[in-house]
């Protein structure tokens, strides 16, 4: 019988046709592993990414409505803070009170970005640039404002923003309601004393320091006509002291008061005439009553020149910030920036 005999190319045939059925598993497999990595959630890869440390500036964009130029400004988060501590504190203000003012700037508008809240902004924006936010300052605005001290102070409040970058105040794994104001009567206050909610972190705490602000103590004096109309009282007639206060908050402020037979809050009171503090003593002499009020501002959450107080004294703004919020913690932004990466 004659042997069947296979030359070179047909060896290398079966050859080749081997290493293809071999190989068939993972040709078939290939794509479809590339086309899940490219349509992952941007949720699962942000977490598969989370030991990489996230770029603030490169990731979050805070969308500012301009009150006065009507119109909208997109920035980076960063500079957003920027804009927010320069227009909030005095920048000869020591570094560490600037600093603790970067923190409750930043866990603010980190607040308000996770759980935006219904307060008729217009389309696109996610805070405003006046006060029922924080007030906001563009670097135009800065560079008019400051003049020929513009250079330093931008450098100061750089400095501030950036050596606290990434960092927010947290209470129980959340960011914290940063409530910030002027100066205090010597106290802050429990939030249920000014407004209706309790929080555990904004509790009433000694701030001594605000004894040596220049808003410490204030004066002023309205017609009696005035006063009436506003608090929709009448004054007994004669002079000297005013009303009977019949209760104080744990911050020594005015609870309520009773002025010729009528009850009032020291919010109400103060809310309605515009004082400076809600801690205040009334006096008429002749047709004027004068109010002498004491601090400046609501009294919740962090006293300004308390924490410049502080950081005069030697405290960080670590120090700072967990003397005036109780309870709380400094958190990396990095959990909390990635939600909001993840939904753009």
């Amino acid at each position: 019988m004659n042997q069947i005999r296979f030359g070179t190319p047909f060896y290398l045939f079966i050859i080749g046709l081997l290493t293809f059925i071999l190989l068939l598993p993972s040709l078939i497999v290939m794509p479809f592993k590339n086309d899940v990595q490219q349509n992952a959630s941007p949720g699962k890869l942000e977490k598969a990414e989370t030991e990489a440390p996230i770029v603030l500036n490169s990731e979050v964009d805070v969308s500012v409505y301009k009150t006065s130029a009507k119109k909208i400004e997109t920035l980076p988060l960063e500079d957003y803070v920027k804009g927010v501590v320069a227009a909030e504190m005095p920048a000869d203000f020591e570094i560490e009170a600037l600093k603790a003012q970067a923190l409750t700037a930043r866990t603010y508008i980190i607040k308000m970005l996770l759980n935006p809240a219904d307060m008729n902004l217009p389309e696109g924006a996610d805070v405003t640039d006046a006060v029922i936010h924080q007030v906001f300052k563009n670097d135009q605005e800065l560079q008019k404002a400051w003049g020929k001290d513009y250079e330093w102070k931008i450098k100061k409040i750089t400095q501030a923003v950036k050596e606290t970058e990434g960092k927010i105040i947290t209470y129980d794994g959340k960011p914290i309601d940063a409530l910030f104001f002027s100066t205090s009567n010597g106290f802050t206050q429990n939030s249920e004393d000014y407004w209706s909610s309790s929080f555990p972190y904004l509790r009433s705490v000694e701030s001594p320091w605000d004894k040596d602000s220049p808003k410490y103590f204030h004066q002023q004096a309205f017609p009696v006509d005035v006063v009436e109309s506003k608090l929709n009282v009448k004054l007994a007639d004669g002079e000297g002291e005013v009303g009977k206060v019949l209760s104080r908050t744990k911050g020594n402020y005015i609870d309520t008061i009773e002025i010729n037979g009528k009850k009032m809050s020291g919010k109400d009171i103060r809310v309605g005439l515009n004082l400076k503090s809600s801690d205040f003593s009334i006096l008429r002499k002749g047709d004027e009553v004068i109010f002498q009020t004491r601090g400046y501002g609501h009294g919740v959450g962090m006293s300004q020149y308390g924490a410049n107080g502080m950081a005069q004294d030697g405290n960080n703004y670590n120090q700072i910030v967990k003397h005036y919020y109780n309870g709380v913690e400094i958190t990396d932004t990095q959990a909390y920036t990635s939600k909001l990466t993840a939904s753009n």
